[in-house]
């Protein structure tokens, strides 16, 4: 097989030539397989285009920033198949997908189905903290996670065949993409545009789905004008694979109800990889304004962009705290819009290199508090565990003995606490 251009996708075409266009989009951890048991009865009558996720089932690992920008890879790739119209149907960061094509190039997507899928997927910080332990500790923590959090107990009890394919596949993602995924699901937030999408919508989800539930399926019907709710009865997160049957027939009615002309042809296919099936069964910111005084007409004020990478950096909870001192209000605006609105927001230097210089500069101060949070931020920001014990090394020369063994008890402990696997 050719390597797969950055701009594209590792991808899987089944079905009559000449039929209507369904896409399948696959969820965090898993390959295209996990549709594998819907995929008979759809290609009866649709040609099946099922794709991999950077770094998933042997693609070529090339980290993706955003929802937006795989959306746009999958749109390149289905261009070098000819396919200019299709119906969508994505699970979890597939369904992120769907969503963002619907906003995006609703002349393309003609109806939409949504598998356990939330216009935001939990807190930044919870994605944050997953791609620090991934950075820490690899995949193996996320892989032995995974079946509680995609099968009901029931299913995984009785299926040990599936659950250890779905195990393999976790542990056989690149790590660095599983990261970016993480980071770019910290971001996606459609709330506030859902009731621009105007193709139909079916909104399925598992009753017993406890990573996107019943409450975020309810968000998106409630959002999107022409959506419709389906509950599937003892399933989880990955029901396609849980209950593939009720799964097929939803589909099925709802594409079927929601049919379109083919359009354009499918260009010849290149070979797919084998892969283990399902087991049967900113710009440089401007200098701040003085204390009090209003940004000059026509530059925008840094203090929204400032707050919301501070959030970024330092993580909703830290933030909201820091906010509600309603004695330290003007200094946390200053915080916010000097220090993160203006420096930290500068293009000079990577985000990495700027925790490289906080955390010198809090070791050379003995700021304790701030060095914990600071810490915690340089782990966020890509410094491993062990990079960052070098540092307080290295400043143990410059900034003298006790300040950098003051320093390290406390790194120390926030390392522990932040790359530990929840129990």
């Amino acid at each position: 097989m050719s390597e797969t251009p950055t701009n594209t996708l590792q991808y899987r075409v089944d079905g009559p030539e000449d039929a209507p266009v369904l896409v399948l989009g696959p969820s965090l951890g898993t390959t295209f397989h996990m549709w594998d048991r819907q995929v008979p009865e759809l290609t009866r009558d649709r040609r099946v285009v099922r794709f991999d996720l950077p770094g998933h089932g042997g693609a070529p690992a090339q980290p993706f920033t955003s929802v937006a920008e795989l959306g746009d890879r999958l749109l390149a790739t289905l261009d070098v198949l000819g396919v200019q119209r299709f119906g969508y149907a994505g699970c979890s960061l597939g369904g992120a997908v769907g969503l963002d094509l619907a906003l995006r190039a609703p002349h393309r997507v003609a109806s939409l189905a949504l598998v356990a899928t939330a216009p935001r997927f939990g807190t930044a910080d919870e994605f944050r903290q997953r791609g620090v332990v991934v950075r820490a500790n690899g995949l193996e923590p996320m892989a032995r996670a995974a079946p509680e959090q995609w099968f009901t107990p029931h299913f995984a009890a009785n299926q040990p065949a599936i659950v250890d394919w779905a195990v393999q596949m976790v542990r056989t993602t690149d790590a660095s993409c599983y990261v970016a995924a993480c980071e770019a699901l910290a971001v996606f937030d459609v709330r506030a545009a859902l009731g621009s999408i105007g193709v139909p919508a079916l909104v399925l989800v598992g009753s017993e789905d406890r990573v996107t539930g019943p409450a975020e399926a309810r968000t998106l019907v409630a959002g999107i004008a022409d959506a419709k709710l389906a509950v599937v009865p003892g399933a989880s997160h990955l029901a396609p694979v849980e209950q593939p049957a009720a799964v097929t027939d939803l589909l099925l009615e709802h594409f079927s109800a929601t049919g379109h002309d083919p359009s354009g042809t499918l260009a010849a296919l290149p070979p797919v990889p084998p892969a283990a099936p399902v087991p049967a069964e900113p710009a440089a910111a401007p200098a701040a304004p003085e204390d009090g005084e209003e940004p000059p007409a026509g530059r925008p004020d840094p203090y929204d962009a400032g707050l919301g990478l501070r959030r970024e950096v330092l993580g909703d909870a830290h933030v909201d705290r820091a906010l509600a001192d309603a004695t330290a209000a003007d200094f946390q605006e200053l915080v916010t819009r000097y220090a993160w609105g203006e420096v930290w927001a500068r293009e000079g230097l990577d985000r990495r290199t700027r925790s490289v210089v906080t955390l010198t500069a809090l070791i050379a101060g003995g700021h304790r508090e701030a060095l914990a949070d600071h810490t915690r931020a340089a782990l966020r920001n890509g410094l491993s565990p062990a990079e960052i014990r070098e540092i307080v090394l290295h400043t143990a020369v410059y900034c003298g003995l006790p300040a950098a063994e003051t320093a390290l008890g406390t790194v120390g402990r926030v390392i522990e606490e932040e790359t530990t696997p929840p129990a």
